[in-house]
């Protein structure tokens, strides 16, 4: 059965994960199941597009991914104690790869355990994330240093010492009990905002969005939530995903071009999506404590429930920035603090917020797409043209550099045209 090279890829990032959670439960060894799974990965890219499905796609990535795993094992100076370590660890019925069109005997989705393990608290939370983010999330080493804002280089080094760090930890592949909850929840949380903010809006390539990335963080929400349904972080966290995912419909165009937020038809967004985010946000506030994604998700809560883009509460907003900037202070929030301050109190109020750089945006397009804006409101077209070519030059993202490229040329055609003063 053929399939699309779109559709297969999705199919891949969704079973990576669950590929990795089945070796690693299987051999105790999670940075050489992750290694082979990913070779694994490459051989189906290759292979699929012109062969075609196989019947069962997971059996088949398991066997091939088990093959590698034994090649890499063999390869040591030390293979045969790792070899009878192994076997000594599976019944005998389980010391053969199952064939590839026969699903494996635990037939389970081990993502969540694998997102735990990968949050292990031996690992330093910068590191954990950047684990988790490329073995759960899919992302690439690229995508995850652009996260970070650090070069590919540095962060492909911190997911080789993570790695090395869980192997040589010897914890086990499994759920963490009650106790072991709070010690890694907060990476957890943080690597699945990660994981859907790359999939509302791709930091590369020529797709806005990632469907499959948002979707499965959304997913991934529930099932934390499901653990734990009375955090009210959690709960703050789901409900912001599904109130921006909700947009999604109406951020691009009938071209796939992007369409900033003012200017969607807002009759496209998911209703039920948004009723779903509110009711969740609004019982979640009250039982505290508030964290930073609880008041991001009231942030969204106000967009998404104002009629039109005129009728937003942005008083509220730029209140609701004022308080998250006093719990989880970052470049991005300052950001759009610095929009929220424009729409309150003038687009000069939100440039003076920016005259000085936030560390760590000295050479991000945000920044530079986010000046050109108040640039613009501030009827101030050749800065404004100058910040949406410089932010042009620095996104990775296709959509994106198209759209910061329209709106310099729009405003260079409109200053052309305006006549000289008599």
């Amino acid at each position: 059965m053929t399939a699309p090279a779109e559709r297969i890829d999705d199919l891949l990032r969704a079973l990576a994960p669950q590929v990795v959670g089945v070796l690693t439960r299987r051999y105790g060894d999670f940075g050489t199941a992750e290694d082979a799974v990913q070779e694994a990965l490459l051989d189906a890219a290759r292979q699929w597009p012109e062969e075609g499905l196989p019947r069962n796609p997971r059996g088949w990535l398991i066997q091939v991914a088990v093959r590698r795993m034994t090649e890499q094992v063999r390869s040591e100076q030390a293979r045969r104690r790792r070899e009878d370590l192994v076997a000594g660890q599976l019944p005998a019925d389980r010391r053969t790869a199952a064939p590839a069109d026969e699903d494996d005997p635990a037939g389970r989705d081990d993502t969540l355990a694998l997102l735990f393990l990968c949050c292990h608290p031996a690992l330093s939370p910068a590191s954990a994330i950047a684990l988790t983010l490329r073995s759960v999330g899919g992302l690439t080493t690229g995508e995850i240093a652009r996260a970070f804002m650090v070069p590919e280089a540095t962060m492909g080094q911190r997911i080789s010492r993570a790695k090395q760090r869980i192997k040589s930890s010897g914890v086990p592949f499994r759920m963490p009990d009650a106790a072991e909850w709070p010690a890694r929840l907060d990476a957890v949380l943080h690597v699945l905002y990660l994981i859907f903010n790359e999939g509302y809006a791709g930091s590369a390539g020529p797709e806005l969005r990632r469907v499959e990335l948002s979707r499965e963080a959304i997913r991934l929400t529930r099932a934390v939530r499901a653990q734990l349904p009375d955090d009210s972080e959690v709960a703050g966290l789901l409900a912001l995903m599904l109130l921006n995912e909700a947009r999604g419909p109406a951020r691009t165009g009938p071209d796939g071009e992007l369409v900033p937020l003012a200017e969607q038809d807002r009759g496209r967004w998911d209703a039920a999506a948004i009723a779903e985010g509110v009711a969740l946000i609004t019982a979640a506030l009250p039982r505290g404590p508030v964290g930073p994604y609880q008041v991001q998700a009231a942030i969204a809560a106000v967009h998404d429930e104002a009629p039109t883009a005129e009728e937003t509460d942005w008083p509220q907003i730029l209140a609701l920035y004022g308080v998250l900037a006093r719990i989880s202070d970052n470049p991005l929030i300052t950001l759009n603090r610095a929009v929220a301050t424009a729409m309150v109190d003038g687009p000069a109020a939100g440039l003076a917020l920016l005259a000085d750089v936030p560390p760590g945006l000295a050479d991000h397009h945000r920044l530079y797409a986010v000046r050109a804006h108040l640039h613009e409101l501030a009827g101030e077209r050749e800065a404004a043209v100058a910040d949406y070519r410089a932010a042009a030059r620095r996104t990775a993202s296709l959509p994106e550099r198209h759209h910061l490229s329209l709106r310099a040329a729009r405003l260079t055609a409109a200053a052309g045209s305006t006549p000289p003063p008599a």
